[in-house]
């Protein structure tokens, strides 16, 4: 049955976090006509409106983990210090991007193909997050013991190829966003956050060890984290 509170709280979320986006990107360009911004706020706007359905719809209790307050009492020191440096630097980065693009302009900007392709790669690794998601209602926003929730492992799908798929995800649609709004230079400091997220992918697979049966036979059988063949 469809929990219709769970829908709106969840298409609020995704309305503000379009408009927050909306004003990092925007409000520092000092114009309203950037196509290729304009581009991405539509795009992710309406696919962040059909997934929540969907999630709500199809994996209720994925779209509930993710509307959770990306903080806890309960969250280990070295995972708040990371999450907290995530979320400064997104900030940080989000108004880089049009400060790049129309003020400091390091680089040339990227051919119109590389930028469609940009594009893709973005909407791509939306995707991965989103798979992820529907085959983990367990991965919410903090690390914390899930044992109230029943927590239980998953190791197929895409948890079948890398233990961190949503971060696969999360870097390919930074990497992408970046060559379709056109900045070399926000590509290039997007690398930065990768620190932030290996801290942070230690400090969950720590507490997975500890709380999670079957998850150090798991990372024997899964033996890389976010990059296939790699790492």
């Amino acid at each position: 049955m469809l929990n219709l509170t769970l829908l709106i709280k969840g298409l609020v979320g995704a309305l503000l976090q379009v408009a927050f986006f909306g004003a990092l990107l925007l409000i520092p360009a000092g114009t309203w006509q950037w196509t290729e911004a304009n581009q991405f706020l539509y795009f992710y706007g309406l696919l962040t409106l059909i997934s929540t359905v969907f999630l709500a719809i199809k994996a209720p209790r994925s779209l509930e983990a993710r509307l959770e307050i990306p903080m806890s009492k309960s969250q280990p020191l070295s995972d708040r210090i990371a999450t907290n440096f995530l979320l400064v630097f997104l900030i940080g980065w989000f108004v880089f991007i049009p400060v790049d693009v129309f003020h400091l302009k390091y680089f040339a900007p990227p051919q119109h193909i590389i930028s469609i392709l940009g594009g893709i790669l973005s909407l791509f690794g939306y995707g991965i997050m989103l798979t992820a998601l529907y085959q983990n209602e367990f991965a919410i926003t903090v690390v914390r013991d899930q044992s109230d929730r029943g927590h239980e492992l998953r190791d197929s799908g895409l948890y079948g190829l890398v233990r961190h798929p949503f971060y696969t995800g999360f870097i390919s649609f930074c990497a992408g966003l970046a060559l379709w709004l056109q900045s070399y230079a926000a590509l290039i400091v997007g690398l930065l956050p990768i620190t932030a997220l290996i801290g942070r992918i230690y400090a969950e697979e720590t507490m997975l060890e500890e709380y999670l049966t079957g998850y150090k036979a798991y990372m024997s059988k899964v033996r890389y984290r976010i990059i296939p063949f790699i790492w």
